[in-house]
């Protein structure tokens, strides 16, 4: 009887803890957390915008931000900062070996093109939004043997 009690109170205090995706929860039997956000984008905050999707298995998470949101200045002038992550969608494992760039088109037609620079997994470049607008972003990589191209649209208001 002792041992029941040792178990189910074991059992009371593990369950709530148990880690359960709330996506995992809405999507249903079969489907995957990247099956449901394959495509995902958010602000973070004013100055902080979240991007990420999934081509030919591998996923880019990006982040977009106003380097002065950051405290930091680029010599060249530029006012934002776009950065990527890469994972392979099926194991989660993060690609290091990345090659690549962005292409920033802004709202006039005005295209300026920066490398992903590599600082430690985590790709970078900085650009420049001048104006309020839709900016379209396109970033081409080749990353674990695989050529991919990831575009989104990012809503500058200005800040």
């Amino acid at each position: 009887m002792k041992k029941y009690r040792m178990l189910i109170l074991m059992l009371a205090l593990l369950l709530p803890s148990a880690p359960v995706s709330a996506g995992a929860m809405e999507m249903g039997h079969g489907a995957t957390h990247a099956d449901h956000h394959e495509k995902m984008e958010h602000a973070v905050a004013p100055e902080q915008f979240s991007y990420q999707q999934v081509v030919e298995g591998v996923r880019g998470e990006f982040q977009v931000m106003s380097l002065a949101s950051m405290n930091m200045k680029d010599p060249a002038g530029n006012t934002h900062h776009v950065m990527v992550r890469f994972f392979n969608n099926d194991t989660n494992e993060q690609i290091t070996d990345v090659v690549g760039k962005v292409k920033v088109i802004a709202p006039d037609g005005a295209e300026q093109i920066s490398p992903l620079i590599n600082y430690s997994g985590i790709y970078a470049a900085n650009v420049t939004f001048a104006e309020p607008g839709k900016y379209g972003v396109i970033c081409l990589f080749k990353a674990a043997g695989k050529k991919g191209l990831i575009k989104f649209w990012y809503n500058h208001t200005g800040s």
